[in-house]
């Protein structure tokens, strides 16, 4: 069922993200999608009032009440919810992938290599765009799962110029085995704290999309990761034969 409730208190993107997160730490919250005089939140059963207003503060900071619109009335979760979740990072992975396909064709077809440098380049520069709308409100969300974030927050603010210049270098062709090798030690340190994360069921944002999207941390974060990985593996193997 999903409830949408009131709220107050919250003056910039890292009180959301800290409600979000307070929220989404109660056992029966599935999904909490949190704006700065709003939050709907999706549950297992029915969680009180005093509940939600315990998990985020009780002393004053943010206050959460009911919202009597009768358009707020619970709902059975269902299909359309979850795209509608996905909805932003499934427009962005088909249009990278038709733009890879559309600059690698040759006379002969479509380049598989080439087409793996236009992807991952793409993939880079997108998300680490997404990433510097809002670098602070990155940065704390990252902060949360992220194995180096969570002992270096610095290392949150310093991520995306990290993935701009992977989308760079893979744009311009630049010493690709050199790109490739990096883009598997990048992404594969931050594939350990979102591993970590789905397998602990812990219920926190991704912040694959930076702050501008709340996008749970699911198995699809973990397959995002994944297969930037094998694609960045593959790119080795061939270009060392």
């Amino acid at each position: 069922m999903t409830h949408e409730y009131n709220l107050s208190g919250l003056t910039c993107s890292s009180c959301v993200t800290k409600v979000k997160s307070e929220l989404l730490k109660l056992p029966d919250v599935l999904e909490a999608d949190v704006t700065q005089d709003k939050v709907i939140i999706s549950m297992e059963k029915h969680i009180s009032l005093t509940a939600l207003q315990n998990a985020i503060g009780t002393n004053g900071k943010y206050k959460i009440t009911e919202n009597t619109d009768e358009a707020s009335h619970s709902t059975m979760v269902n299909d359309a919810s979850w795209r509608k979740t996905y909805k932003p990072l499934l427009i962005i992975g088909a249009f990278i992938t038709v733009i890879s396909h559309t600059a690698s064709r040759t006379a002969g077809g479509v380049d598989f290599m080439l087409w793996m440098n236009y992807f991952m380049a793409g993939f880079f520069l997108v998300f680490s765009f997404f990433k510097l709308l809002d670098l602070k409100g990155f940065a704390d969300s990252y902060a949360m799962y992220d194995v180096v974030a969570k002992k270096a927050k610095g290392y949150g603010y310093i991520y995306p110029f990290i993935e701009l210049t992977l989308g760079i270098l893979f744009l311009t062709g630049f010493q690709p085995v050199v790109t490739n090798i990096a883009t598997i030690m990048v992404m594969g340190v931050s594939s350990i704290g979102v591993i970590q994360s789905v397998l602990s069921k812990k219920k926190i944002k991704c912040a694959c999309l930076g702050a501008v999207f709340n996008l749970p941390m699911t198995t699809i974060t973990i397959i995002e990761d994944l297969l930037m990985i094998a694609m960045a593996s593959i790119s080795v193997i061939l270009l060392m034969h």
